[in-house]
């Protein structure tokens, strides 16, 4: 479960106006847009996941998109700094998110110094990195002794089933579980935790209504551009962020997760 209560989040996204919304191009996910609420507060929830950890600590978040995950660690009282390569997505978190500390930079070769951050957050970006090792090299260099590297990824056996290649062609390489934690092992680093995010029972009776999958339904009406029935608007509008539940591998077959949330520790 998450480590804030299900009310931290509203229900419907809230509108934004044009100049306030981060274009939505999808390489990324952004808030205010209805039918684009489950993979929002499918991602939102990892943020949800770790915010009572980040309290009180030096965070780096590595690639924050929109921004909207570091202005929740911040106002939980994490110290944040974000770098995002991409300069609109910047100048779209500096004038949304006046309270985030953010740069443009590299995430292989982060503007960073040695051993100066307590957590590095890199959500829902690693699949997006051509050099993964490199990267993990990194977040070990600025992390100080102890410190956590935080990921969460989609789950490539759910995401890309049955595919060498990823579906969504942002993605360079998708992981499963046991290939994140070979990667982050090989980098140095000890997993801690495998944590899945899975949909919790409301989500699953939404399932049900749409012919075993939500996620299918949504996809299927895009892919064919047809209008959306309105009913399923207002279904995927009335997301919630606890409609989502993270599981650890212990407890739940981690291979059958949506998304991959995987806690390293710098030794």
């Amino acid at each position: 479960m998450t480590d804030v209560p299900r009310s931290a989040a509203p229900g419907a996204p809230q509108a934004l106006s044009p100049d306030e919304q981060l274009a939505l191009t999808g390489e990324r996910t952004v808030p205010g847009i209805a039918a684009e609420n489950y993979w929002f507060r499918r991602h939102e929830i990892a943020y949800a996941h770790i915010l009572r950890r980040c309290s009180g600590r030096r965070v780096l978040e590595a690639g924050s998109g929109e921004g909207y995950g570091a202005a929740m660690l911040t106002d939980a009282g994490a110290e944040v700094l974000c770098v995002d390569y991409d300069e609109s997505a910047v100048a779209h978190t500096r004038r949304r998110y006046p309270q985030v500390e953010i740069v443009q930079g590299n995430l292989i070769a982060l503007p960073v110094p040695d051993a100066s951050v307590d957590v590095v957050v890199n959500f829902q970006v690693i699949e997006h990195l051509w050099d993964q090792p490199s990267f993990i090299a990194e977040c070990a260099r600025v992390l100080r002794p102890g410190g956590e590297l935080l990921i969460s990824t989609p789950n490539r056996i759910t995401f890309s089933p049955g595919r060498d290649t990823p579906l969504n062609p942002f993605h360079t390489r998708e992981l499963d579980a046991r290939e994140l934690a070979e990667l982050l092992t090989d980098g140095g680093f000890a997993v801690s935790a495998m944590l899945g995010v899975y949909h919790g029972a409301g989500l699953a009776r939404l399932d049900r209504k749409w012919g075993g999958s939500l996620i299918d339904a949504q996809i299927q009406r895009a892919l064919a551009g047809r209008p959306w029935p309105e009913d399923l608007v207002d279904d995927v509008a009335g997301i919630e962020v606890g409609d989502f539940d993270v599981r650890g591998a212990g407890t739940t077959d981690i291979d059958s997760s949506l998304d991959l949330l995987a806690i390293a520790v710098r030794p």
